[in-house]
């Protein structure tokens, strides 16, 4: 494995159990947009990179079923480890996403979700190019936090901003439209952003969960310790309600067709 796999897989290695029970799904409705070209298709050769445990698998399996060649791409072992105990049926690799989907040929759909953001995406998006079939679809998809219509979001975003390290709330500014345009040569036709706004009510424990599972709680932990935990559980007691929260999201697909 090379460096840069070794640290990429290092930031999800011993959080799968916590990654697989506690991360947001993604809204039923951008699934059912992402798939629609695909209804009544069989045997389709069906590519999920950076897959973690197969959290996007679960809707394109559940809308598309089973009758696919289904690959899923990811570098880390523990996530993979997961992943295949819920869907023993899917090919599973390590590594880059970058790397190994050149070597599965005539590809009918990729679906990236929420670690598109980690990868090397010009490298993947030239990948996806080459090896995409005629009539194929790249999606991607992505939940992100409300936090302009939340004040607790907000605060939350604030206590992240205060305890690990380089984090900044708007990190994920990043132009993916574009990107996928330029990358695929599209027209404004070619390359479609659908958004979806949705709450999603969690008990406060779950959040905790939620937030251990990802990187830039696991910094704020490893720079704060117990602190952050701590903090957390503070801010938290200022706006549950019943024990739980009510979580803001505005949910993105993006969506290329060859």
């Amino acid at each position: 494995m090379t460096k840069e796999n070794q640290q990429r897989s290092e930031k999800f290695d011993g959080l799968a159990d916590d990654y697989d029970r506690y991360r947001p799904r993604y809204p039923l409705e951008l699934f059912k947009t992402m798939l629609l070209p695909f209804k009544n298709k069989k045997h389709l050769s069906i590519v999920d990179v950076g897959a973690g445990t197969g959290i996007a698998l679960e809707r394109v399996v559940e809308i598309l079923g089973n009758d696919h060649y289904y690959h899923a791409i990811d570098v880390s072992s523990d996530m993979i480890e997961q992943g295949q105990r819920k869907f023993p049926h899917v090919n599973w690799h390590q590594g880059q996403a970058e790397v190994l989907l050149p070597k599965i040929d005539g590809v009918d759909l990729v679906v990236s979700a929420q670690s598109f953001q980690w990868m090397d995406r010009p490298k993947l998006l030239s990948a996806v190019s080459r090896q995409l079939r005629t009539g194929g679809v790249m999606c991607v998809i992505q939940n992100n936090r409300n936090f302009e219509d939340s004040e607790f979001l907000a605060d939350y975003e604030s206590l992240l901003e205060a305890m690990s390290p380089g984090y900044s709330r708007y990190y994920r500014k990043f132009d993916f439209w574009q990107e996928m345009a330029d990358a695929f040569k599209a027209s404004s036709k070619e390359v479609v952003l659908h958004t979806h706004d949705w709450t999603m009510t969690v008990p406060s424990e779950a959040f905790i969960g939620m937030s251990r599972s990802s990187t830039q709680a696991q910094r704020a932990i490893a720079a704060n310790g117990e602190e952050y935990l701590n903090q957390l559980a503070t801010l938290i007691k200022q706006y549950e309600v019943n024990g739980s929260l009510e979580i803001l999201y505005q949910s993105e697909l993006y969506i290329y067709t060859r």
